[in-house]
């Protein structure tokens, strides 16, 4: 089969499901993944015939892409603040919001010990050891399985980040005094469900998405209780948020008695981080 051929049936059989610019991008990153090919190189020879095993390969991804499964789970990888990260069913695919969560952590200064609560694949934990290589990275998660992936990511892009099991919501005490807690918590409602995409429902794990529409701020609470034990003086809370929530949540830290809270917007416009101090 041409190359030609092979993306011609590809758009055929995904019309109507993706939008046409979707498509074209999966094509392109299973033509790298699969073939070693390049965007630009796989337009240049439209007519190159490759194997019925690339074929099989592309047949088998086409299946699951009909299904709704997420391109980043297909082949097990994907990229987050320009580096690669491994991913699976037991991790959170990392989305574009939480890289300008890194980005607004990294503006700061004097960052020494930074403690990421909720690590999944460590995408923000290995982000911010890439860029402070003369910081102490921690990090913990609930899952044994995340934590796997989190060691994996951690050796592929040659970083050290101290990680450590952990459920955030019986944890009393934690092992230090960090300048920085970092968490990107569960905390999309039930009641938001309808609003999502079937790639998400259907394959992302649910317990680092959903929490009960009833204590939707759950994870929050229980994270700036600990922070207000474990941040340094000084030190800087920082959470990817609900936009539906920022005035919920804002609150909530100052009944703690957390001060200078910002909210910042993502590149939506929408209401999606926040940072404070004690």
């Amino acid at each position: 089969m041409k190359i030609s051929e092979l993306k011609s049936n590809f758009k055929t059989t995904l019309s109507g499901l993706y939008p046409s610019e979707e498509i074209q991008s999966f094509f392109n990153i299973l033509s790298e993944e699969y073939l070693n090919l390049s965007r630009i190189e796989v337009a240049l020879h439209p007519e190159k015939t490759i194997s019925t095993e690339d074929a099989e390969k592309f047949q088998e991804a086409l299946l699951q892409l009909k299904n709704y499964k997420p391109i980043q789970y297909i082949i097990g990888e994907t990229e987050f603040y320009g580096l690669p990260f491994k991913v699976n069913k037991h991790t959170l695919i990392p989305r574009p919001e939480t890289e300008e969560l890194v980005e607004w952590i990294l503006s700061k200064q004097k960052l020494i010990t930074i403690l990421d609560i909720g690590t999944g694949t460590g995408c923000i934990a290995i982000s911010l050891a890439k860029n402070l290589p003369n910081s102490k990275i921690s990090a913990l998660d609930i899952s044994k399985e995340a934590l796997k992936i989190a060691h994996q990511n951690a050796k592929l892009n040659k970083v050290e980040v101290e990680f450590f099991q952990a459920d955030i919501l019986k944890t009393k005490t934690l092992p230090k005094q960090y300048d920085v807690i970092v968490s990107n918590p569960p905390y999309v409602r039930e009641l938001e469900k309808k609003q999502m995409q079937q790639n998400v429902l259907k394959y992302e794990p649910d317990s680092a998405l959903f929490v009960k529409d009833e204590d939707p701020l759950l994870f929050y609470r229980a994270i700036s209780q600990l922070a207000k034990t474990n941040l340094k003086a000084n030190g800087k809370l920082f959470f990817e948020i609900n936009e539906y929530l920022a005035d919920e949540l804002t609150q909530l830290l100052k009944s703690k008695g957390f001060q200078n809270i910002e909210v910042k917007k993502d590149i939506f416009g929408k209401d999606r981080m926040l940072k404070c101090s004690l």
